[in-house]
């Protein structure tokens, strides 16, 4: 198993009316990744590396808790 193996990643995500984008953040290393959601379009997805601050750039930027299985069902392109 990967060291990630243990941690309960955080899940946050934004409608932006065209788009949205959902984030995952590995509290402990603010390792992570985003994917944006446009309409019409094939999810785009990148590996991200945030600092310590990133949870309250995603508040302040209007992020909310999402659910970890809408980013996974993305991830995996189940949907």
């Amino acid at each position: 198993m990967g060291k990630d193996s243990n941690v309960v990643h955080q899940y946050f995500k934004k409608d932006f009316g065209d788009h949205s984008i959902l984030v995952k953040v590995n509290p402990l290393t603010f390792f992570g990744a985003e994917i944006t959601l446009h309409l019409n379009d094939k999810p785009q997805f990148r590996d991200m590396e945030f600092d310590a601050d990133i949870f309250e750039d995603l508040k302040t930027d209007g992020f909310e808790e999402a659910s970890p299985i809408e980013f996974n069902l993305y991830l995996s392109g189940l949907i």
